[in-house]
């Protein structure tokens, strides 16, 4: 067991990678908190794994970050997964889009990370051992650019820079920060996606056509990465842009 022992804190996790991601780290002996801004996905998924703890939060409300930190044992790990898609140019996003992303984007990581790491660092001092922040960046951030994902490029390359930050301010404290850059993955979001284009088989097509591998991602394919981010395997990985994306960015 990876994670035998550890707290982990997972936002966005009703579904999608989050789900995913909160249902292997229970596989690997963690003690999860899942939350999501959705009740009834957080009933979902507690009914697929036993112990595993929910709760409701929307990232974007700074009051309800710091009321959970506040309520919570101090963790182990934190995984910034909440965050939205935008589609389109500079030209379609409006003040109102452009706000929206950063605030769910940049500011929801910024809000977990500054309510959950002074408890991470005081745990962290008592017991001597070592923690983990791992921020959901993209390979259409700093890392690529992509037509379309004007804001959503924009707010990832920020959390790429932020994770940096987190980095190098505690690493000689022992607190690892990573970003998580998947490439194209098959999830609700996704199929939302694909779902409101035009031509719904052709966006697949597109979709999918830019994958060297020939194949869209399933969060299978992203959720191994994520634990080793987690656990004590990654004890020397920190400020790491991590791409996982099937060789879109070769």
């Amino acid at each position: 067991m990876r994670l035998q022992g550890k707290s982990i804190l997972i936002t966005a996790a009703g579904q999608g990678i989050g789900r995913a991601s909160a249902l292997a780290c229970v596989r690997e002996g963690a003690q999860v908190i899942a939350t999501d801004i959705d009740a009834t996905l957080l009933e979902s998924l507690a009914s697929e794994a036993q112990g595993l703890a929910t709760r409701v939060l929307d990232v974007r409300d700074g009051a309800a970050v710091a009321a959970l930190a506040a309520t919570l044992p101090a963790l182990d790990g934190l995984f910034n997964c909440a965050g939205h898609v935008h589609d389109g140019s500079i030209l379609d996003c409006d003040e109102a889009a452009w706000d929206f992303s950063v605030d769910l984007n940049v500011k929801g990581a910024y809000r977990m990370a500054r309510a959950f790491l002074p408890g991470m660092l005081e745990k962290m001092a008592r017991t001597g051992g070592s923690g983990s922040v791992v921020n959901m960046a993209s390979m259409a951030s700093s890392v690529k650019g992509f037509p379309r994902r004007f804001v959503y490029g924009t707010t990832k390359a920020a959390v790429i820079g932020m994770t940096k930050a987190i980095a190098a301010d505690f690493a000689r404290q022992g607190l690892r920060c990573n970003a998580l850059c998947p490439g194209t993955v098959d999830t609700p979001s996704l199929r939302q996606r694909i779902a409101s284009a035009a031509d719904p088989i052709q966006a697949q097509k597109d979709f999918i056509a830019r994958q060297p591998m020939g194949r869209l991602a399933t969060v299978d394919d992203i959720t191994p990465q994520l634990v080793y981010l987690l656990s004590d395997e990654s004890r020397f990985v920190t400020g790491q842009a991590i791409l996982v994306d099937g060789g879109v960015s070769i």
